[in-house]
């Protein structure tokens, strides 16, 4: 299984650039607080909705970003990691 860490501090994803990264996923968790937002495979319709949930408030992608297989998961959520198998 792949796993790719995005280090947001390094590498600056912004608008069309964090949106490629998500196209290609058939997953995105995204963690808000306590919230989990998921988007299977998302397409043109919730874009705007998962660029604002994933991007902070610089406009760069949230941290910490991870992509395990087809999943991205963004932001910080304990539950949520400890889901993941590395």
């Amino acid at each position: 299984m792949i796993v790719q860490e995005v280090d947001a501090r390094k590498s600056v994803l912004q608008d069309e650039a964090a949106w490629k990264l998500f196209a290609q996923a058939q997953l995105v968790r995204v963690a808000k607080g306590k919230k989990v937002l998921e988007y299977v495979r998302p397409g043109e319709s919730v874009r705007d909705e998962l660029l604002a949930a994933a991007l902070g408030r610089t406009g760069n992608l949230r941290a910490p970003t991870l992509r395990q297989g087809t999943t991205c998961y963004v932001g910080y959520n304990e539950a949520l990691y400890e889901e993941l198998t590395v």
